[in-house]
């Protein structure tokens, strides 16, 4: 009898490619989509995603999460916007939205495995002898970062059909077995503001977006912004202001409307806070070693360590940096392995 796996189906190309090579690989495969909203775009992508589940002949199951996803995830985003921070909600859409869904419909189906279009990869046979994600591709493309939250329990469940794989060849697979999709173009910005983020944030926070003055490090204000939720720490470009010298933004103050303007150095910090942790190797195992940590997505990373003091936990960087922004995820990674992270307080 065939095993079967729950696949998330988004109507794109690699999760069509996953499909394929799951059903090559003899397992009995079982699409979910779901949305988060309903528009012309999603209603798109639900009829691709049934278009691609009759080409391999597997049944479809699509839901709409508006409720859900307005409540853990869009709720979230605005009150972090509104405290001045930069928040990132994908990592926390990945483990409590998307996965979430997808172990519910295993149970549902008996199914043994959940899997997804992600480039990502999962190593059992490692030296912690535990499942843990594995960064194996390009830094710029793999997942690992986004999926950092996922326990060590469910990944031993998961499967990620694409992880050997480059979008390249993902495409090229599309293509020889005559997926539509395969020229798709890949989702960009925030799957929840289409529009962009500024329109999003000027429809669901008019309130707090009024004009402002930008002041200098000592108070001194240099002249007037938009409205503080529009602009994010460490930003330069775009904020409508002339300088006499490059200037970023160092701190922003909901509480007064005011963002300061200072120079790169400001901006530099070799410790940060970590909230809402989550650890994949103990705690004390990890507070040995040297890690590697990413501030954000496109961050290659900076070595440091990791340190708890009095149930606050803080990560140590052998060298400032500015990649730091409240609100953004910092993993940790050992080697290429991704032990834990949190949110950067």
């Amino acid at each position: 009898m065939k095993e079967k796996v729950i696949l998330g189906m988004s109507g794109g190309v690699d999760s069509a490619v996953a499909a394929y090579l799951l059903q090559k690989n003899g397992y009995d495969v079982i699409a979910v989509h779901f949305s988060v909203h309903k528009t012309e775009r999603t209603q798109e992508e639900v009829k691709d995603s049934q278009t691609i589940a009759n080409q391999f002949s597997i049944p479809l199951y699509s839901y709409c999460l508006e409720k859900e996803f307005q409540e853990k995830i869009i709720s979230y985003y605005l009150t972090e916007i509104e405290k001045g921070r930069t928040p990132s909600p994908c990592p926390l859409c990945d483990d409590s939205v998307k996965f979430h869904l997808l172990f519910q419909e295993a149970e549902k189906h008996g199914a043994k495995y959940v899997a997804t279009g992600h480039y990502a990869s999962i190593s059992s046979n490692n030296v912690f002898k535990t499942s843990l994600l594995e960064a194996n591709h390009h830094i710029h493309k793999d997942q690992c970062y986004m999926l950092y939250r996922l326990s060590s329990e469910k990944l031993k469940r998961i499967l990620f059909p694409l992880s050997s794989l480059e979008k390249s060849e993902v495409r090229e697979i599309a293509r020889k077995i005559g997926l539509f999709v395969s020229e798709k173009k890949d989702s960009q910005g925030i799957c929840f503001a289409p529009e962009g983020y500024q329109a999003f944030l000027k429809k669901h926070l008019a309130h707090k977006i009024q004009k402002g003055n930008f002041i200098d490090e000592k108070g001194n204000i240099l002249g007037k912004h938009s409205g503080y939720p529009l602009y994010t720490l460490g930003q330069r470009r775009g904020l409508g202001i002339q300088m006499k010298e490059i200037s970023f933004i160092t701190k922003i103050n909901p509480d007064t409307n005011e963002i300061t303007l200072g120079k790169f150095d400001n901006l530099l910090e070799d410790k940060v806070i970590l909230e809402n942790t989550i650890f994949h190797l103990p705690l004390e195992t990890l507070k040995n070693m040297t890690l590697l940590a990413r501030p954000r997505f496109s961050s290659t990373g900076f070595l440091g360590k990791v340190r708890e003091e009095n149930g606050v936990v803080t990560f140590h960087y052998f060298e400032k940096n500015a990649h730091n922004a409240s609100g953004q995820h910092l993993v940790l990674f050992y080697e290429n392995y991704v032990v834990g992270g949190g949110i950067i307080a």
